[in-house]
Order: structure tokens, then sequence, then C-alpha cells
């Protein structure tokens, strides 16, 4: 029997949870810090490469996490000119600064590894290239752990 009467939205609530998990497999089991964490990390990633890639990563994800990837986009302001792992870091956790405290960095990493494995690798390394040296360096490969500082 559905949970909500509609197939659609029981299968993005199952897939939403599925990525919340795998936040969660190297961070607090926290279900409210994953979901914040998935959305800052995607919203800072979609303000950074250019809006038609931003828009393909976009119709990638699930419904659910689609809609905290697209809240209060200005596709005309971007993509913003930030250059460096440190100011990308700096977004993410100033995003995350109302939640449990979690290491930036971390919380980067972990929705890294889940991008890398629900969504087309093609997309992926897309939108890892359209990304600064130094912010690619922090997204690991076939989901090992970056050693990268």
């Amino acid at each position: 029997m559905s949970a909500t009467g509609l197939e659609v939205f029981d299968r993005t609530l199952q897939i939403t949870n599925t990525w919340l998990d795998e936040v969660m497999a190297t961070l607090p089991r926290d279900r409210k810090l994953a979901w914040h964490i998935l959305g800052s990390v995607l919203r800072t990633i979609r303000d950074r490469v250019p809006v038609n890639l931003a828009a393909h990563l976009g119709a990638q994800l699930p419904l659910l996490v689609r809609g905290t990837y697209y809240d209060q986009w200005r596709p005309s302001e971007t993509p913003k000119a930030w250059r460096s792992a440190d100011e990308f870091l700096s977004i993410v956790s100033e995003e995350l600064s109302s939640q449990k405290p979690v290491d930036a960095k971390d919380a980067a990493q972990a929705v890294f590894r889940v991008l890398n494995h629900h969504v087309d690798p093609n997309q992926v390394e897309k939108v890892r290239h359209a990304l600064p040296e130094d912010v690619q360096a922090l997204w690991p490969r076939n989901n090992r752990v970056s050693s990268a500082a």
C-alpha cells in the first residue's frame, strides 16, 4: 500500500531517504542535518557551474531533492566567481551555521560520494570539471576518500 497515495511521491521519498542514509554513513546519524548538508552542498555547486550544467544536474536529482536544489536560485546571478576550495567550504559552512557543528569538507565529500553513486558518471565529470581545481581535488573519484587538504 502506498504511504502517500501517489507512487511518484513514495518513490521520491524512498530515493531521498537512501541519499540521506548515504550522507549519514560518514557523518552524524541525524536525518535533519543530512538534509541540510545535502541542500547546502548542492546549492553551492549549482551557483558555481554554468546555468545549463546546473539545469542538467538538477534534472538527475530525485524530485524532492530537486526542490531544495532549486530553492532561491537566481540563474541570472550565476555562475559565481569564487575560485578556491576555501571559498567553497566557507559557503557550505555558512549555510550550515544554524545546524549542529559539522566539518564543511566532510559534508561536501559526503555529498560528492552520493552524487558519484547516483548521478550519471558523465554528468558528474562535467560538473567536477566546471569547478575550480582545488574543489575538484576534494571530490573523491569512485567514492574513495580524498586526501586533499
